[in-house]
């Protein structure tokens, strides 16, 4: 079977995916190689303090995505409000400020989708609570391009929609809480890695 590296991971949530980034973030193990990059829907009136709060409970380096900057190994990267985060073919990070897409910008849909054009079977997508329906055009471009899509379970959203729209039209292949999206992406990272090299970088 043709091995593929693990290129990056996707997450985007709306109401209460605070709640499962606090959970899923801490978990991740230091040194775990694939870069990450989330979307959440921020009012474009405040000030990002998703960087901060962040970077207080992960092991992983955190820091806001700057446009046509590289993706690199081992990092967090939260979109900037008032832009939409795409990730482009040659992996690295472009802003745009196209319309937004059920009323965010950042949109969730806008990431998904162009980080299935760049990583195609490479990539994982999660998406989490939320109130709205967007992210599920965007878990349905990663499914189709052969990627990995997890769906925060509904039984523990405080926002039932976002998850929910996903279910509907079939779009995960896991479903799980808060707790196992870590262990899951660890998981997906090991068996999509190359022969003889690891996810998570050895420390000792």
């Amino acid at each position: 079977m043709l091995e593929t590296q693990a290129k990056a991971i996707v997450i985007g949530g709306s109401s209460g995916a605070l709640d499962a980034l606090g959970v899923i973030l801490p978990a991740l193990p230091r040194g775990f190689l694939v870069p990450l990059a989330i979307v959440l829907h921020v009012p474009p009136s405040k000030p990002n303090g998703l960087v901060d709060l962040f970077r207080a409970t992960a092991s992983l380096a955190v820091k806001e995505a700057e446009d046509k900057e590289p993706l690199a190994p081992g990092t967090v990267y939260v979109a900037c409000p008032s832009y939409h985060l795409l990730v482009e073919r040659g992996g690295y990070f472009s802003l745009s400020v196209d319309e937004p897409v059920h009323f965010s910008r950042p949109a969730i849909d806008v990431l998904f989708e162009s980080a299935a054009d760049a990583y195609g079977r490479s990539l994982a997508g999660v998406l989490l609570s939320g109130a709205n329906e967007d992210g599920a055009l965007g878990l349905s471009r990663i499914l189709a391009a052969g990627g990995s899509t997890v769906v925060q379970d509904p039984n523990t959203a405080s926002a039932r929609q976002m998850p929910e729209a996903a279910l509907r039209d079939g779009l995960a292949h896991r479903v799980l809480p808060p707790r196992d999206i870590a262990p899951y992406l660890v998981h997906f990272a090991a068996e999509h890695f190359a022969p003889g090299k690891s996810p998570v970088k050895e420390h000792g």
